[in-house]
């Protein structure tokens, strides 16, 4: 089939001809792949062709290139780089001719296609000569080139770190993209390509921001390209003053003021879309702030932009209150000026703290009680976002004041918006201001029943209300968690948990998440109860069980109703986990609840018949429970239940199943300890399996390494059949783990849960083989385990919990192997330094530690 022709064919509403041709280009692309990918991009660049075809070959050819899973993604990028390089340089000819393309839909595919290959090739340092290519046609005359050209310079920029880029071609690239911005540029699509550009550029530009001279250019270009008479281009110069604050926050004071006169005017009349980008520039710079006073580590000062705007910027958020829209409670995905007003009202109050009290309440106390619901909400709105950060001795005597009133207009105010906003504030009231933190009471026996019984009417009101009801019913339990031996909401417990069951079988309950909150509600009035309940939640288990039954047994259901089916399911899963959690923590009702247990096991067996993942996960999450409540006893489910185990460990497609899997298999072997010895060959294999497949998330492996661990703790020296394999696994990854620089937060994050995974798994299988008469076995791994431990010590990014793991490690090593390894510590400088400076540390946990640490060496060296 002619090549042009199978691309249109495979876009055909004839099911058979669309088939026949997809198969037709597949066949292709497996027998002659080079000559796939350049037919391809010659058919993207020849202009006689027609839209759809090259359209169509455009996006093959990207996704030849990407790919979502990083994996795959990683899999495509070698495939590339290993094709012939005269078929790469003859598909990026092509693609740089598209970019010149008259049609709109082939230079677009083009630009992110060019930017897909330079995120292959720059960093391998190939292509060389790609930015000052694309920097040469910035001049050209036709202004169709110049935009595609700067979106491609965007595109670039997103795929690419700065780090590949030298400076000099930054710097051209920045120049390019900002003179496409300016004023002079009276082509708008050139001039939004630019704007949109500089926001992926910015995190190129940390030394032109530290220069006066170019920050100031850029500045100046960014601020006027806000007053364009185009929305789009307005609304994409503030996105890059959004970016700005978050990445160049200690170098705005100069422009402070002006950016402030600026969205001022821009919140107050602007289009929708750009208003919401201006308000989103004081929630960035409040979210710095938080984060430099939460932080204080002194690298960033705090230069108080918030509180040196208060009285102006308070005004301003607060009217953004009034612009509701009228049907925003009902649409779960709704954003429109006033919640962003009110999220950003918020951000101020954690950032400014008892300041904003008093410039928020007169607008509160004026507009409380008009007739205008408008004024009603926005009044409710703003007292409920000021209830994080000021002190509670700021708060509780206007909430002492204010909570009669509150719980009136929950009932009576005839606003639905009105009655959603008051009952999410008082959610936000027993959230922030009602524990045992907080040292004031806002609820009491004279004003419990009044909460209780109103918030209960309330959860038969409209969904979206309902649903707020129930989130602050679960605020309200919370604030009861450590309470002791009673609390004010004992004596409702029964009708509590009655009304939410009943609001669970509300034909409507699936609208605005009413179900789910009904349950977490009742869950967490459950986990917080105290012992005086616990009758009640015993008689709660074979409700539970009863309605999970009906769930199971129901038949001929539509796809639809599977979904809603499935849901249910995986909530009534996880109302068993709590109601386990919390019967299983007490002898008396421990044992009384374990007459259930047969029958729950039961349930959950058959749970793993539904084909979806969080049913899955829950029920996993509620076995886990159940086998630390029954503890060595829970063998005799192991038989039947063992083979959903290691299929859900072997589940790499849907990984957060895998991993909640992982972290049962740990709960296990806690309650089994040795018992679960006749398991352990399928399970290692299947967990060293997975610790060596390039195709699990990687998220899963460090309770994988975390899971070793466990397993050794749990069989001891019987472990040691499988020490081999599971050190050579262990050692690779501290080899991969420790070899780490220049990372960004995220994957530093994950190092680190990696590094303390590596820990667990070494501190398990040494506190195994305690008095054993195997630990000879271990003697030849300690040098690599002190290397390990070495390499830990001298990274500056390892945090507070991988530091307790080590010093734990060391330990464990020390107390296991004696006088085999205490020369050898004590010889090892950066050990005994790592030593020394746990045992000065400021946390008590690490000092502790080391203690114990010191004392196991000193044993170890007397011997």
């Amino acid at each position: 089939m002619e090549f042009t022709q199978a691309l249109l064919n495979a876009q055909s509403i004839d099911g058979t001809v669309r088939k026949h041709a997809e198969e037709s280009l597949l066949h292709f692309q497996e027998q002659n792949l080079p000559g796939f990918l350049v037919s391809l991009s010659v058919e993207l660049a020849s202009e006689d062709k027609p839209v759809d075809s090259r359209k169509l070959a455009g996006l093959i050819l990207k996704n030849a290139l990407d790919a979502k899973d990083e994996n795959r993604k990683h899999e495509l990028a070698q495939r590339w780089l290993s094709l012939d390089s005269a078929a790469k340089a003859q598909v990026k000819a092509c693609l740089l001719q598209t970019i010149s393309s008259l049609v709109l839909e082939a230079r677009s595919t083009a630009t992110q296609v060019v930017a897909k290959i330079a995120g292959i090739e720059l960093p391998q340092k190939q292509w060389p000569e790609l930015i000052g290519s694309l920097l040469s046609n910035i001049h050209q005359v036709p202004a169709h080139v110049k935009q595609a050209t700067l979106e491609t310079l965007g595109y670039l920029c997103e795929e690419v770190s700065h780090e590949v880029v030298d400076k000099d071609q930054v710097d051209k690239i920045l120049t390019a993209v900002v003179l496409g911005m300016n004023s002079s540029e009276r082509n708008n699509d050139v001039r939004l390509a630019a704007t949109r550009a500089l926001y992926n550029a910015l995190g190129f530009a940390q030394a032109n921001f530290s220069n006066d001279m170019e920050r100031e250019y850029i500045m100046r270009v960014v601020c006027e390209t806000t007053m364009s008479p185009e929305v789009k281009i307005r609304q994409a110069a503030f996105e890059c003053l959004v970016s700005i604050a978050a990445m160049y926050y200690a170098k705005l004071s100069p422009y402070i003021q002006e950016i402030y006169n600026i969205t001022t005017k821009i919140v107050r009349a602007d289009q929708e879309p750009v208003a919401l980008q201006a308000i989103e520039f004081w929630s960035t710079i409040c979210d710095e702030e938080i984060d430099i006073l939460e932080n204080n580590e002194g690298d960033i000062p705090c230069f108080y932009f918030i509180k040196q705007n208060l009285p102006a910027l308070i005004p301003l958020l607060l009217e953004t209150l009034l612009k509701q829209e009228e049907d925003q409670d009902l649409d779960e995905g709704a954003w429109n000026i006033a919640m962003a007003g009110g999220t950003c009202l918020g951000l101020v109050a954690s950032t400014t703290g008892d300041d904003i009290v008093p410039l928020v309440m007169p607008f509160i106390e004026e507009n409380i009680t008009k007739p205008d619901w408008r004024q009603r909400e926005a009044a409710t709105y703003a007292f409920g976002s000021i209830l994080e950060g000021p002190s509670p001795e700021k708060l509780v005597p206007l909430i002492n004041h204010a909570l009669p009133f509150m719980l009136s207009a929950l009932e009576k105010d005839p606003n639905n918006h009105v009655r959603d906003t008051t009952a999410w504030t008082l959610g936000r009231m027993f959230e922030f201001l009602h524990s045992s933190i907080v040292g004031t009471a806002i609820i009491n026996e004279g004003n419990a029943q009044q909460i209780i019984t109103v918030l209960l009417q309330s959860m038969k009101d409209v969904p979206n209300v309902a649903e707020k009801a129930c989130g602050a019913l679960y605020s309200l339990a919370q604030g009861y968690e450590d309470v002791g031996l009673t609390s004010p909401i004992t004596p409702f417990f029964q009708e509590i948990v009655q009304a939410l069951l009943t609001v669970t079988h509300r034909e409507d309950a699936m609208e605005s998440r009413l179900r789910t909150s009904a349950y977490e509600a009742m869950n967490e009035v459950v986990r917080c109860s105290t012992d005086e309940t616990a009758p009640l939640v015993l008689q709660l288990v074979a409700v539970i069980m009863m309605e999970l039954h009906k769930c199971l047994e129901a038949q001929n259901l539509s796809s639809d109703e599977r979904e809603k089916q499935s849901e249910l399911i995986g909530l009534l899963c996880g109302s068993l986990q709590v109601i386990i959690q919390k019967l299983g923590s007490s002898e008396p009702t421990k044992y009384v609840f374990l007459q259930y247990a047969d029958q729950i096991m039961g349930l959950f067996i058959r749970v793993f018949a539904c084909r979806n993942a969080t049913t899955h996960e829950e029920a996993m999450l509620a076995i886990g429970a159940l086998a630390y409540a029954i503890g060595p006893d829970f063998v005799k489910y192991l038989p039947e239940f063992y083979q959903f185990l290691e299929a859900d460990l072997q589940n790499f497609e849907e990984y957060q199943v895998c991993a909640v899997t992982v972290g049962v298999v740990s709960d296990i072997c806690r309650a089994l300890e040795d018992k679960i010895l006749p398991y352990c060959d399928g399970i290692m294999t299947q967990l060293l399996k997975n610790l060596s497949s390039g195709n699990l998330h990687r998220s899963v492996k460090p309770p994988l390494f975390s899971c070793i661990g466990d397993i050794a703790l749990a069989i001891g020296d019987n472990f040691n059949k499988y020490l081999t394999y599971a050190m050579k696994t262990l050692q690779n990854a501290a080899e991969v783990s420790a070899h780490t620089s220049g990372l960004d937060s995220e994957m530093e994050e994950y190092i680190n849960s990696l590094r303390n995974g590596i820990l667990e798994a070494y501190s398990g299988i040494f506190q195994g083989f305690k008095n054993s008469s195997k630990t000879e076995f271990l003697i030849p791994y300690a040098p690599h385990i002190l290397q390990f431990l070495d390499s830990i010590y001298m990274e500056k990014d390892k945090d507070a919990v991988v530091t307790k793991t080590a010093i734990r490690v060391l330990g464990d090593l020390t107390d296991t192997l004696g006088s085999n390894v205490g020369s050898l510590i004590q010889q090892n400088s950066s050990c005994t330094e790592f030593l020394n400076n746990c045992l000065i540390s400021d946390d008590h946990m690490i000092k502790e530690s080391a203690e114990w640490v010191k004392s196991a060496l000193n044993r170890a060296i007397s011997v």
